[in-house]
């Protein structure tokens, strides 16, 4: 489990261990209501930490859409493949998964980073090599 992760949790359980607490002071018609919105607290969360890693499979997947149409328009005579974070696996945790790495057919050694914020948004934020210099790059795009 991933440091972040467990920071999640641990707050999600104190405001679930805090509104529980909150529950036993009081009494009567009260105590059933607070402890009916530490259920409904539980289950949100849970459905949150269960719903997530799809959401973010979902977002990934529009942005390679959205970046698919921009590599189109600039380099249209031009192939490419991505590469996303596999973010459910470990050992990638501290890389964004919405960080899109190209690689470029006709510059093989060159992966190039994007960013995209919508289809109106689309970053270049940089790019790694091991063998190229800056001024030989073919893709790389000023910001």
């Amino acid at each position: 489990m991933h440091p972040i992760e467990l920071i999640e949790l641990i707050i999600a359980g104190g405001i679930l261990l805090a509104i529980l607490s909150v529950s036993f002071v009081l009494k009567g018609k009260w105590r059933k209501v607070i402890q009916g919105l530490a259920i409904v607290y539980l289950i949100s969360f849970s459905i949150f930490y269960v719903v997530r890693p799809y959401w973010i499979d979902l977002q990934i997947e529009n942005k390679v859409g959205y970046l698919q149409m921009y590599l189109e328009q600039e380099y249209p005579k031009e192939t490419w493949e991505f590469w996303t974070v596999p973010h459910r696996e470990d050992g990638y945790e501290s890389m964004s998964p919405y960080s899109i790495g190209v690689i470029f057919d006709n510059e093989p050694e060159v992966e190039y980073t994007y960013f995209v914020r919508n289809k109106d948004d689309i970053i270049q934020t940089g790019y790694s090599s091991q063998n190229e210099l800056q001024s030989d790059l073919l893709h790389l795009e000023d910001k």
